[in-house]
């Protein structure tokens, strides 16, 4: 289970499945692109998530929050 304060983005339990796994592959990007080989188990975590759901507790934390967070946030900006 992902704590309530951790269920956004592609963590949101409401989200729809194409929508999670197009969240999922680009949190994955960003993660290359702003940890490099110190995100590879985020990553990996994030890959398995795209298939089993069970990943998802695992991606969360394993999130380097500062970067990717910050990031992904700007992706997704509604605004």
């Amino acid at each position: 289970m992902i704590p309530a304060a951790d269920a956004w983005g592609p963590f949101r339990p409401d989200l729809d499945p194409a929508e999670r796994l197009a969240q999922l592959r680009s949190m994955r990007a960003i993660v290359h692109l702003t940890t490099g080989p110190r995100g590879d188990a985020l990553a990996r975590e994030l890959r398995l998530a795209e298939q089993d759901l069970a990943h998802l507790p695992a991606a969360v934390a394993a999130l380097d929050r500062r970067h990717a967070l910050a990031s992904f946030a700007r992706l997704y900006r509604t605004d």
